[in-house]
């Protein structure tokens, strides 16, 4: 059974930054879509960013996109996003997800971790 685990979340001044890590186990999650999603209270769960399995291609939400950056060490599989300029409205739970197709769309995600804390404070 594979499993995420999420960790690097935390508390940050509005500009500051933050770099989330997701540590896959379990299953060879190598060949797998890793993305990042996000979760406000009362908000539906959003995309944040994705990579395909090689690395070599990148998807970001419009909202972060130029300020957070997506990488994966396969051999340590092993997903990161670093975050800068981080603003308040970044504020959210993220989730690390595995998925064998490239979409932005939660349901195309197998496999979730339990999700870290990330508030950006003013």
């Amino acid at each position: 059974q594979g499993q995420l685990v999420e960790s690097g979340g935390g508390l940050v001044q509005a500009g500051g930054s933050l770099r989330l890590s997701c540590a896959a186990s379990g299953t060879t999650f190598s060949s797998y879509v890793m993305a990042w999603f996000r979760q406000a209270p009362g908000k539906e769960r959003e995309f944040v960013a994705s990579i395909n399995w090689r690395g070599g291609s990148t998807d970001y939400a419009g909202s972060v996109k130029g300020r957070f950056t997506i990488s994966r060490d396969n051999a340590k599989d092993t997903v990161n996003l670093q975050m800068s300029s981080l603003k308040p409205q970044d504020t959210a739970v993220y989730y690390c997800a595995a998925g064998p197709i490239v979409r932005r769309n939660p349901s195309a995600y197998a496999y979730w971790g339990q999700g870290t804390q990330v508030t950006v404070s003013t």
